[in-house]
């Protein structure tokens, strides 16, 4: 018997109200915003600005720092040089890194144009390692003698820690009853038509043997590495002591400032060096004054160098 079959039920009124309102409540797809291509344009132009900023400060040299005058480089001068012992002593070997290295053997000691045992400095005034290592070593020769006719400089513009303010040895005189100093600034902070620094201090043939002797392995990893010190044939270093870095930016007056805060980062690493080279000198200018060299930091640094 055939059955019949139910009409099924036609959609009313308020189920067409709801099919419509599922279908608006549904997110449209497959449509972009207007504003997209817009924002994705300015984050492309800020990119590319930050990118540009960033190369650029990385490639230009900063603004090199206004030398002083002579009265106010004297005036730096006798500070650094005045720092009471009693503050050397607290600072000790700071944060300084010994680059010194007694000489093997037993080669003839190194004595200067006096007599006297010899200090030999070999740098240039473009090298920012070599105007980090001045400060410290005016203040150590300092104590065994005096300085005239020392004048502010940079190191150079277009090398790393470019405008390191620091001192030039060229043309300057040390007089001491106990060491000479011999300084040999072999060009200056500015290229020529050549694109080479040009030539200032030569060496003489002598002081030419001792920088390839001892400037090299297996005193130090390089060879003709500068700064070049040779303390009287008795100790040798070659580099830096700190990174120029430590003073890079500061004025000449903010560094002496800085120096007479034994805490401070400056005087950590320069003053250490300062201690770390009196040593060496005292070993060359056989302990002599004592009143410097027997003094409880030198005396612990000496043990520490090794040697005879």
């Amino acid at each position: 018997m055939a059955t019949k079959r139910r009409p099924e039920p036609r959609a009313g009124a308020a189920g067409a109200a709801r099919t419509m309102a599922g279908a608006r409540a549904r997110p449209r797809t497959g449509r972009r915003s207007p504003w997209l291509p817009v924002v994705a344009t300015v984050v492309v132009i800020a990119v590319a600005v930050g990118v540009f900023f960033l190369v650029r400060s990385a490639t230009t040299p900063a603004q090199a720092p206004t030398l002083p005058g002579p009265a106010a480089t004297q005036q730096v001068v006798e500070s650094i040089t005045g720092i009471p012992a009693s503050q050397l002593d607290q600072v000790g070997a700071g944060t300084a890194s010994s680059t010194i290295q007694p000489v093997v053997g037993n080669p003839q000691p190194l004595v200067g144009p006096t007599g006297k045992p010899e200090v030999l400095y070999v740098g240039a005034e473009y090298c920012p390692y070599c105007a980090a290592e001045r400060w410290a070593m005016i203040i150590a020769l300092s104590r065994f003698g005096s300085f005239s006719g020392i004048r502010s400089m940079t190191s150079a513009a277009d090398d790393v820690y470019p405008s390191t303010p620091t001192f030039t040895f060229h043309g300057a005189t040390y007089q001491s009853q106990y060491v000479d100093f011999v300084a040999v600034e072999t060009t200056t902070n500015v290229k020529g038509s050549d694109g080479q620094y040009q030539p200032l201090d030569p060496l003489t043939p002598a002081e030419q043997a001792l920088v390839n002797q001892y400037d090299g392995p297996p005193y130090t990893s390089s060879s003709g590495s500068i700064p070049f010190i040779d303390f009287g044939n008795r100790y040798v270093m070659s580099g830096a002591t700190y990174q120029p870095d430590v003073i890079h930016g500061m004025s000449w007056s903010e560094i002496a400032q800085s120096l007479q805060d034994p805490n401070s980062r400056q005087a950590k690493a320069i003053l250490g060096s300062a201690n770390l080279l009196t040593a060496a000198i005292c070993k060359a200018s056989g302990q002599q004054p004592a009143s410097v060299c027997s003094s409880p930091a030198i005396s612990s640094l000496e043990a520490k160098l090794g040697g005879q």
